[in-house]
């Protein structure tokens, strides 16, 4: 498998530490924003990307309006979003989905899980 670029967009600096040292251990290549807006801007650029995960629960811009936004993108219409959020309740799942996410992973992250879900041909 080649070498994914993973964004990761997260305003907490902890939570994309700790993803970025996984997922380089498994062989990804990962930049990271800490805010929407950020990665709206890297989105813009010809930055080769091919995954992005979405922290949903942001301040200024979540992730229910930042989807859309990157989904409105020519660029980026096809690239996968995965939500990632804290929110694990009933129909949360539903509701990323319907902001256009590809997929939703769900606080404390299991890696093996989105392992799975990056490695799918969206």
């Amino acid at each position: 498998m080649e070498k994914k670029r993973v964004l990761i967009i997260d305003d907490d600096a902890k939570n994309i530490f700790a993803l970025k040292a996984t997922l380089r251990s498994r062989g990804f290549e990962c930049l990271s924003c800490t805010s929407a807006q950020e990665a709206l801007e890297l989105l813009q650029t010809e930055e080769s990307i091919d995954v992005i995960l979405m922290d949903m629960m942001m301040p200024e811009m979540d992730g229910y309006e930042a989807i859309p936004r990157v989904k409105a993108l020519e660029n980026r219409k096809h690239t996968p979003v995965i939500a990632v959020t804290a929110q694990a309740m009933v129909g949360d799942r539903e509701k990323c989905l319907r902001a256009g996410a590809t997929e939703y992973i769900s606080k404390p992250i299991d890696v093996e899980r989105l392992l799975e879900l990056m490695g799918r041909d969206y």
